[in-house]
């Protein structure tokens, strides 16, 4: 059974009670991890502040990189134990669990390397006066973190925070934390002092809600759906906490008549097989422009007909989703688009060795999707890709930005004029040109428009997020 980390020490839960860690493969419970609560939260809080406030708070800008930078060596060291926790934690093939620890060893030599790099600046004023600007940091920082990237988001959301000095408290996602908690255990053996992080497992109502109300928490960052997204930021505005919210996508891919298809296709297919389709960042939407639709929709069928999905073991495109409640939830929107008659252009294959009772879905692409269609505006956060025809870059663009969320966009054209011109006009917080995603983006400034969130994380930027900026004026005379 797992336990809290708090104040450096694993230690039980204020109560009893434990969730089951649930291999999303076999639909069987392999361990337990600790259901924390309020109470376990407080604690938490309290020595992230007494962390602050004293060892961790002490420390150069220098000395917390160094603390930064063996966390990264160790992860890096652990790759192949971490994978393999991550992959049987999450369901996803042992490949793209190997990727994702690499990500987040580099999210830790990055903000390593940068916790001494961000500097203030000095402000020209009136002549008896000397004006500087420092960044600072926060305090206690609370973090709640989404199962379909564990790891890199450890990396992604506390390796800033850590770089600038705050202590953090983490309340990572009940159904996939297993490789959180072996990465506070790499951080206490890199050195970090006691209380400057801390993880409390527990249920998103429970611990989840506390740590999001609790008044000793100076900054939110939260990762998942815009209903609780809603909910954290109605919580930490009883407390005026700023809070830095990514809250998924509906990200179109602009294929033109005159794109490179070879390349294309490729990665428009990985784009939303990838950690089957649980990633808040995948290309849902294909919009491709008319004169094209026919050939391009063919040779994009022959490429989904191809993925296969299995365990994370089989190491195949796509492994399973990571539970029940999202099993249902994605089978019902494909039940629902082959209802309302839209068509089905092809389907992966769930390999014939899979374990049964595993959360395996068939990667399924439908097309062409009526621009009101569910399919065309909601994030179903699973396999399940839409293809719709467009006429010209306007319409394209019209259709590009017709969700009520705006997180990525890609456009696939040769024409460099084009390329420019659409990636102004979208509403997004990236724009990828004749390419999607990028290996982890660790220095690459992320997150959304509209109810995509707001914020920004990775690259300098999060550092900036994750510190207050502070105003000397010194008057000093003639």
């Amino acid at each position: 059974m797992q336990k809290l980390f708090i104040d450096g020490r694993w230690t039980e839960a204020s109560g009893d009670e434990t969730i089951p860690v649930i291999d999303p493969s076999t639909g069987q419970a392999f361990d337990h991890i600790a259901r924390g609560t309020a109470a376990d939260i407080d604690r938490a809080v309290r020595a992230a502040q007494s962390a602050q406030e004293g060892a961790w708070g002490k420390l150069s800008a220098a000395e917390r990189g160094r603390t930064l930078l063996r966390m990264s060596d160790l992860i890096a060291a652990r790759r192949e134990e971490l994978a393999a926790i991550e992959a049987r934690d999450t369901g996803k093939p042992m490949a793209t669990a190997r990727t994702d620890i690499e990500v987040a060893a580099r999210y830790f030599e990055f903000y390593g390397g940068a916790a001494d790099k961000l500097q203030g600046e000095v402000v020209p004023f009136l002549r008896d006066y000397h004006v500087v600007v420092v960044r600072e940091p926060h305090g206690v920082t609370g973090h709640i973190i989404p199962w379909n990237y564990p790891a890199q988001m450890v990396g992604r959301s506390l390796a800033p925070a850590l770089a600038m000095g705050n202590a953090v408290v983490l309340k990572p996602a009940e159904d996939a934390c297993l490789s959180t908690l072996k990465i506070a255990d790499i951080a206490l053996e890199a050195g970090m002092p006691a209380g400057a992080l801390n993880v409390v497992t527990g249920l998103g109502e429970e611990a989840g809600t506390a740590l999001s109300a609790h008044p000793g928490v100076s900054l939110l960052s939260f990762t998942g759906s815009p209903q609780v997204g809603a909910l954290v930021q109605k919580a930490a505005a009883e407390n005026c906490v700023k809070v830095v919210l990514e809250l998924g996508g509906k990200s179109p891919q602009i294929v033109f008549a005159d794109a490179d298809l070879e390349l294309a296709l490729p990665v428009i297919v990985r784009a939303i097989v990838q950690n089957a389709g649980q990633t808040c960042t995948a290309g849902s939407r294909v919009l491709v422009q008319q004169e094209i639709y026919g050939d391009f929709v063919e040779r994009l069928a022959a490429r989904f007909s191809k993925v296969r999905v299995g365990s994370p073991q089989m190491n195949l495109d796509c492994g399973p989703l990571i539970n029940k409640q999202q099993l249902e939830r994605v089978t019902g929107y494909i039940r629902h688009a082959v209802d309302t008659k839209v068509g089905v252009l092809a389907k992966g294959l769930l390999a014939d060795e899979a374990p049964s009772g595993g959360y395996f879905v068939e990667p399924t692409l439908f097309g062409p999707v009526p621009r009101d269609h569910r399919l065309a505006r909601e994030e179903v956060f699973g396999p399940v890709l839409s293809v719709m025809p467009f006429t010209d870059e306007a319409d394209a663009v019209q259709l590009a930005n017709a969700t009520d969320y705006g997180l990525l966009a890609a456009v696939w054209t040769r024409d460099g004029a084009r390329q420019t011109r659409v990636a102004k006009r979208l509403r997004c917080g990236q724009v990828f040109i004749n390419c999607y995603g990028a290996g982890g983006g660790v220095e690459l400034p992320f997150g959304g428009v509209k109810k995509s969130g707001h914020g920004r994380e990775k690259g300098f930027m999060a550092l900036e997020e994750f510190s207050v900026p502070k105003t000397i004026v010194q008057f000093h005379g003639e």
